[in-house]
């Protein structure tokens, strides 16, 4: 059961073992973009490739779908980045229960968007985590655990690639585990629990009064969607990636744009200044900054916002 690119690595890791994947499940076909044109999810596309069975219920809590789901008579079934949340009628169903890869180390940042939330809050470890599936969000037993260092000026984008490889390898030594009976559940720590909440367009929004290395990891855990942003005389600027240099120049307000050269966009922030090296100005491409200066006339003083 899996819906993003995230689970096609475990998916393809699967079928790469003894295994039999008997059934695959993901989210109904929904329109994206500004056309809305109706996109099949990534594993979709992989299961109808392989001729894989599939299913793609709206709500896992439809009994139709629990009764599909009983006909196959799973030993486990594995859960990676679905998007709902199980019931206990479907966590009982099979016998080796039900498991689920999360990319963090749980119980910090339970919830959609761990992934994002590391960069953002400039963790420097992080990890992936197999738990056997309860009812609650992300609070299941641990079955296996492995700790992954975040590498300086990693994008999320990035680390979503590497997480999504060390996780789908973790998974096949869990199913491997499960299988010879090896493997022992232990219970999450009551301390350190966090949630990643799901991003909002609005969590982009940069506070150009916070110092420059919160906000250059703001940018980095937001590449390449949503993207982090500001506004330029009224228009969204995405902001992709910068470099801090020095300290805050006397007199000049966050935000506030101090110098345009060759190197970029010199702005003001909380401690010092951030140079833009990246950006997408709103209705255009995304572009470097010698590229997006050629086409528009900006001048120090303007305060971004």
């Amino acid at each position: 059961m899996g819906t993003p690119e995230f689970a096609v690595f475990s998916l393809k890791a699967i079928l790469t073992t003894d295994n039999q994947v008997v059934g695959v499940v993901t989210k109904p076909d929904r329109p994206l973009g500004r056309g809305q044109k109706v996109i099949p999810s990534p594993i979709k596309k992989l299961a109808v490739t392989l001729n894989l069975p599939l299913m793609q219920p709206e709500k896992v809590r439809e009994e139709a779908f629990i009764n599909q789901l009983i006909a196959l008579s799973p030993d486990v079934i594995v859960v990676v980045a679905y998007g709902q949340i199980l019931p206990g009628s479907i966590l009982s169903i099979p016998g080796l229960g039900c498991i689920n890869l999360h990319a963090s180390l749980l119980p910090e940042y339970r919830g959609p968007a761990p992934i994002h939330r590391t960069i953002i809050n400039g963790k420097d470890v992080t990890g992936v985590t197999i738990i056997k599936m309860d009812e609650g969000m992300d609070t299941g037993n641990i079955l296996l655990q492995r700790e992954i260092p975040v590498k300086k000026d990693e994008r999320v984008s990035e680390l979503y690639q590497r997480l999504a490889g060390e996780g789908a390898a973790l998974l096949v030594e869990a199913l491997s585990g499960l299988s010879a009976g090896d493997l022992r559940p232990s219970p999450q720590r009551s301390k350190g629990v966090s949630y990643a909440p799901p991003l909002k367009k609005d969590d982009g929004l940069i506070n150009w009064s916070k110092s420059g290395k919160d906000i250059l990891n703001l940018i980095r855990g937001l590449d390449p969607i949503p993207g982090a942003f500001t506004h330029l005389s009224g228009k969204r600027l995405k902001i992709f990636s910068g470099f801090l240099v020095g300290k805050k120049e006397g007199g000049k307000k966050p935000g506030e744009i101090c110098e345009i050269n060759k190197k970029g966009i010199k702005v003001a922030c909380g401690d010092g200044c951030l140079f833009l090296k990246e950006v997408q100005l709103e209705n255009k491409k995304r572009m470097p900054i010698e590229t997006f200066l050629l086409g528009i006339k900006i001048e120090s003083g303007i305060i971004l916002k």
